[in-house]
């Protein structure tokens, strides 16, 4: 049974298989590795994933949702008209879209996969996304941190051993990482990263730099002209990957308004994003006191990582360029395939080995004698610890004749346990004594799973209480929520591939202006003419008409020309490749 690795990230998602010695990423349903990692759900319960979705953001904004792995391991509900959906009810449909693409690829049923999420997620962050591969119907096998599998890929790549800095910088995550790569070892040295920091802020940015430029406010636009003018923000951050200048234009209030930017503008705009980026590259370096001399190569992976400004920033941080292994954009996807292969111990993969190590400090609290109400963090596996770890503590009684010990369980950083995530707790019965002279042995034991167990040993009577903390999701709640996804069911390809097309078109007739309003509509509804008949040759035809309109009226500059008019006549579009293709029609 074939193993398949997936990337599912904030903005986009990607799949991939190894096979034939090799890792192979997984196309969707139009040919694209990157599914954008959007939800759309239509009125009659249809739910449109990728492309399609993403589009409606503009079009349909309160039935969609977009950036929602952002919100994974919390409480927050996304309302999609009627429905009210979690983020890992939402990342299932997105897992859901990629295992069909990958069955028909693969020409096989998908039952088993590995996922990646960011190093620095936490317990209940993973645990989110652990029931979000259930809820697709897969079987996780393991959780792998996105720094391992972008190192392992540009190892694979160079074949150099070097001392590895990982800059993991996506949609809506950042991850940096120290990784040793030597011989047929991948080991993580330190990990440092922020989950609510990537190139969506960088989007952000050119948006409120736009409307403070023109005197607005964010308040003051409808959520439909946000949208459009923050589609218009990312669009031209992309251009600005690609040139030195681009133009935002966008409507608000009826009117066109229109900005150029630049990259030194951008960097400008984007300040607080630089200083939180050198933060993180300051503490994965300091955790391992190691400077930026130590550092053999940086390898870059997520696509905004490809942004020359962040490129230029890294290069005047480190003195040097930048080591660009593959495309940024599948390096993860590209590592991970290259796990199923080690996994499965395949070919040339089969000697490799991957260790990993705690993105959080694990501990319990401790008595605080200064202040009852705020108990101390004791820390037994500190961060950056390699795993598997296993660590004991020896802890005594506070206060006379007690006669319980509660071991609760924190993970995170921060002096005061209240302060970091709660993952559960165990209550121990001890003989009453004066204070300090019963005592517990605590032990925790973390492995590469996510699965911590916590053994707690009553030293005077040698009673032992155990309990194991996983990453696994409660089955009950798996039942429940698939009932609850049952009714959602994916487009079929061919109408997806239609739909798409007229969202596009929906999309550009809002953002338009008054004066290209009606070649857009002419546009539409001669496109829902066509489908309404319900030709395939017909609607082939008129598909690669709407493509060139989508094109010119994409590519033209609205400060030296009109927006060009392109007029539908049906012998431009005939079908070359197949001259007898009308006999098949109905």
């Amino acid at each position: 049974m074939t193993m398949i690795g997936i990337d599912l990230g904030t903005t986009n998602s990607l799949c991939a298989v190894f096979r034939n010695n090799r890792t192979e990423l997984v196309p969707n349903r139009y040919g694209s590795v990157l599914t954008p990692s959007v939800v759309s759900i239509l009125d009659d319960g249809t739910t449109i994933v990728g492309q399609e979705a993403r589009e409606r953001l503009v079009t349909a904004p309160e039935r969609t949702a977009a950036s929602f792995k952002r919100d994974m391991g919390t409480d927050r509900v996304y309302e999609l008209g009627r429905e009210k959906m979690k983020p890992e009810e939402l990342s299932a449909l997105v897992l859901r879209s990629l295992v069909k693409d990958a069955e028909d690829y693969l020409g096989e049923p998908v039952t088993e996969a590995i996922i990646s999420v960011p190093a620095y997620f936490h317990d209940k962050q993973r645990t989110a996304t652990k029931m979000a591969g259930k809820l697709a119907g897969l079987n996780v096998k393991r959780i792998i941190n996105e720094p391992s599998a972008a190192a392992l890929a540009a190892y694979m790549e160079t074949d150099e051993e070097k001392l590895y800095l990982v800059f993991d910088f996506g949609g809506g995550t950042l991850d940096v990482s120290v990784v040793s790569c030597f011989d047929t070892v991948v080991q993580i040295e330190s990990i440092a990263g922020d989950n609510r920091l990537g190139g969506n802020d960088f989007d952000a940015a050119i948006a409120e730099d736009f409307l403070h430029e023109h005197g607005l406010k964010k308040r003051a636009l409808s959520s439909a002209e946000y949208a459009v003018v923050l589609k218009r923000a990312e669009a031209c951050k992309k251009t600005l990957t690609e040139k030195d200048f681009a133009f935002l234009v966008a409507p608000v209030n009826g009117e066109n308004l229109k900005s150029s930017f630049t990259n030194q503008r951008l960097m400008h705009a984007s300040g607080d994003i630089f200083a939180r980026i050198k933060k993180l590259i300051g503490q994965v370096l300091k955790d391992r006191r190691l400077t930026t001399a130590d550092i053999d190569a940086v390898v870059l992976a997520g696509g905004s990582s490809r942004m020359p400004i962040v490129r230029s920033y890294l290069r005047h941080l480190f003195g040097r360029k930048m080591k660009i292994a593959g495309d940024a954009d599948e390096m993860i996807a590209m590592g991970l395939g290259a796990i199923c292969g080690i996994i499965g111990r395949e070919g040339d993969l089969k000697d490799y080995v991957m260790t990993d190590i705690s993105s959080f400090s694990l501990g319990t609290s401790i008595r605080n004698p200064s202040d009852s109400g705020r108990n101390y963090m004791s820390v037994l596996i500190p961060r950056n610890t390699s795993l598997p770890a296993s660590r004991k503590q020896t802890y005594c009684t506070s206060v006379d004749n007690q006669k319980h010990v509660r071991v609760d369980v924190y993970q995170g950083e921060h002096p005061y346990a209240a302060d970091n995530l709660f993952l559960g707790d165990l209550l121990i019965d001890v003989r009453p004594a004066p204070a300090g002279q019963e005592k517990v042995d605590v032990r925790f034991t973390y492995d590469l799973d996510g699965i911590l167990i916590v053994d707690v040993t009553v030293c005077s009577t040698g009673v032992k209480f155990s309990r194991v903390f996983s990453q696994e999701a409660d089955e009950e709640a798996v039942k429940k929520k698939l009932v609850y996804l049952e009714h959602f069911k994916l487009e079929e390809k061919d109408r997806a591939e239609n739909r798409l097309l007229m969202e596009q078109l929906h999309a550009l007739f809002e953002a338009s202006g008054a004066e290209d309003k009606p070649a857009v509509m002419n546009c539409i509804s001669g496109y829902e003419a066509v489908l309404k008949k319900g030709s395939e040759r017909e609607i082939r035809k008129y598909r690669k008409y709407v493509q060139d309109f989508l094109d010119r009226a994409g590519d033209y500059d609205p400060f030296v020309e009109a927006m060009p008019v392109l007029v539908y006549k049906e012998s431009d579009y005939d079908d070359e490749e197949d001259e007898y293709s009308d006999l098949w029609d109905d």
